[in-house]
């Protein structure tokens, strides 16, 4: 069976149809959603090791710089 004539036998079948219609969204938002969560760790990584750097350097007290680390944190939302 060529891929031609698979294509046309999906396409064919309306429940063959919307079952690769919904398979492929679902791999698809999967992937984005996958992708999101590893860019987002990485500006988070990369903003902690800036504020440790000006932690480092002196422009920012550590105090200070411990808030900001702990203000994106979402396990920190709520306390006090």
């Amino acid at each position: 069976m060529t891929l031609e004539n698979i294509a046309h036998e999906i396409v064919a079948s309306e429940e063959k149809f919307f079952v690769t219609l919904l398979t492929g969204a679902v791999l698809i938002a999967m992937t984005v959603k996958s992708i999101a969560r590893v860019l987002i760790s990485f500006s988070r990584e990369r903003s902690r090791r800036e504020i440790a750097a000006f932690i480092a350097e002196g422009s920012i007290p550590p105090e200070q710089g411990e808030r900001l680390m702990a203000a994106g944190n979402p396990r920190n939302i709520g306390c006090g």
